[in-house]
């Protein structure tokens, strides 16, 4: 039982930090998105970037949450599914801010980055006789 919330802490924690530290890199590596992140004025570029980033950044929970604790199947939805929750709010506030296809892939593909994730670390743990050959779904 510990394993699993110690892995749920890790993964969200985890999830703050690399989109933050993604976010910073952004800043500096991209021209005008610092200018236009207080206005939110991104151009289609910038917003392609910022849902590769939480992409990625969901995958890389999904993946360390799956490491922490393999045996627990729901992990990686509760993860997900928590991290929703946790974006509806904002996203509902930001509504006029961006376009409606921003949103529905963000908020859409949260829980099924995380599960990918976790999926991706347990079948690369795995060896080719294992039972199933998804470690982190067992």
């Amino acid at each position: 039982m510990k394993r699993p919330i110690l892995a749920f802490a890790v993964g969200l924690a985890l999830w703050v930090v690399v989109i933050s530290l993604l976010n910073r890199g952004l800043r500096m590596f991209v021209a005008g998105y610092a200018a236009a992140e207080p206005t939110f004025s991104f151009t289609l570029g910038m917003l392609s970037l910022r849902l590769a980033i939480a992409a990625l950044t969901s995958l890389i929970a999904g993946a360390v949450a799956a490491w922490v604790a393999p045996a627990s199947r729901r992990l990686p939805v509760l993860l997900g599914a928590t991290l929703l929750v946790a974006f509806i709010p904002v996203h509902v506030r930001l509504w006029s801010l961006f376009p409606f296809w921003y949103h529905l892939v963000f908020l859409g593909t949260l829980i099924p980055l995380v599960m990918l994730g976790a999926w991706l670390a347990g079948s690369a743990g795995t060896s080719p006789g294992s039972r199933d050959g998804r470690a982190a779904w067992r």
